[in-house]
């Protein structure tokens, strides 16, 4: 059972993942929004848009460095009100130059608040003892519904741009600093949770190398592989269901919805899962699911049973991302652990770029109804790393040291 002195790290560190859902979702799903105040032309659009996730993946690599220095808990402290003023800051510019600033301050923050909190998550559920990085996942999916939800509310009340993530940041803001104290390493009396970087046991020179491209490369793939899919999601869900399935463009409106939920739906319940059957039977579980919500997506013979498939997908998916930075935690030498994380979650980046220009080129060249077999053999690719993901006598990345050595070269 987890230490009760460990419970408030774990719901700061979840409130953490939370706010980052809710300030994604709030830039995301208002980027008609942004186009029109600052008059981005439609040919100009997709080079900001394109530019928020390469950013991030920097921002996610120099955490990774730093992490050998800093503590992540320190990174993630100071990255997250970054995040939050850049929003604000999205919404209150008037000139081009000043919109470019602000997407880039808010990718590179954003890429590092990835990296740390999910640097802090590995080493936290280490320190736990059991799988927990399904249910911080989960916060983050319930950020980005309660994002969607806000940025409806002030589209449908006409709420300008700055008063809305003014407002969001008004409130996030000190509640996160408030959390920040339960972000940083715990010293003195109690259970600590286990810090990165420079200060883990095994020196900052083994930290500095990495943990090992055998290591990471499965895992690596896995990551790609699976926000490819979610990308694809997110992007042509609701083109498919209208151009494809023949749904009415109210319906068109619904997959997104359907799939985060279901998202939410499995990181909510994955932790037991994990517990119960080990984390190499819950990736294989997932990746078959999200592959056969692929099938039923492309096989669909009108709008519900493509919704029906999005939902199977959602909750299929939902399980891959958090074992796989988990697996990084358990396989990595400790002191290498943060980079290791940093290194994945760049990944995310790689996939979630080349999802939607892959599966729109295919649909282009072929028809979208085929362009779709190709996210479902790259995502079922992942039941062969599956033995990457660890087994039942080390489930969570707790516990033991593994008695291994790792290539950290």
């Amino acid at each position: 059972m987890t230490d009760p002195r460990l419970r408030p790290a774990r719901r700061a560190l979840a409130f953490a993942f939370l706010t980052q859902g809710v300030a994604f979702a709030l830039l995301v799903t208002r980027i008609p929004a942004v186009q029109r105040r600052y008059g981005v032309s439609d040919a100009l659009l997709p080079a900001f848009l394109a530019g928020v996730p390469v950013l991030a993946g920097a921002g996610s690599l120099a955490a990774g460095a730093l992490a050998a220095r800093v503590p992540a808990g320190v990174l993630l402290r100071c990255a997250q009100p970054v995040v939050l003023l850049a929003l604000v800051a999205v919404g209150v510019g008037r000139q081009t130059w000043q919109l470019a600033l602000a997407l880039g301050v808010f990718g590179l923050a954003a890429g590092a608040l990835d990296a740390s909190m999910n640097m802090r998550g590995v080493a936290l559920q280490r320190a736990c003892g059991r799988s927990i990085m399904l249910g911080l996942h989960a916060a983050y999916s319930l950020g980005g519904i309660v994002g969607a939800l806000l940025a409806w509310g002030g589209a449908h009340r006409g709420l300008p741009l700055g008063v809305l993530y003014g407002a969001v940041a008004v409130v996030l803001l000190p509640t996160a600093f408030a959390a920040g104290r339960w972000y940083a390493e715990r010293r003195g009396p109690g259970p600590a949770v286990p810090p990165g970087g420079a200060e883990a046991e095994a020196g900052p020179g083994r930290a500095a190398g990495g943990a090992g491209r055998r290591v990471l490369l499965p895992l690596c793939l896995v990551m790609a592989c699976a926000y490819l899919g979610d990308s694809t999601v997110s992007h042509w869900s609701a083109t498919y269901v209208q151009d494809v399935l023949g749904g009415s463009e109210a319906l068109a409106t619904v997959p997104y919805g359907v799939y985060t939920l279901m998202t939410l739906l499995g990181r909510g319940v994955g932790d037991a899962a994990v517990g119960r059957f080990g984390p190499v039977a819950v990736v294989r579980g997932g990746t078959v699911l999200a592959g056969c919500g692929f099938g039923v997506v492309a096989a669909a013979p009108g709008p519900w049973t493509g919704l029906a498939g999005f939902g199977v997908l959602g909750l299929g998916l939902s399980v891959i991302v958090p074992q796989v930075f988990a697996a990084a935690g358990r396989l990595a030498p400790r002191a290498a652990a943060d980079a290791a994380v940093a290194r994945l979650n760049v990944f995310t980046y790689v996939g979630f770029l080349a999802g939607a220009p892959l599966v729109g080129a295919l649909g282009e060249l072929w028809h979208l109804r085929g362009a779709m077999l190709v996210p479902l053999v790259l995502v079922l690719s992942a039941l062969h790393h599956a033995p990457s993901f660890g087994g039942r006598g080390d489930r969570y990345g707790g516990g033991h040291e593994r008695s291994r050595t790792v290539d950290v070269g």
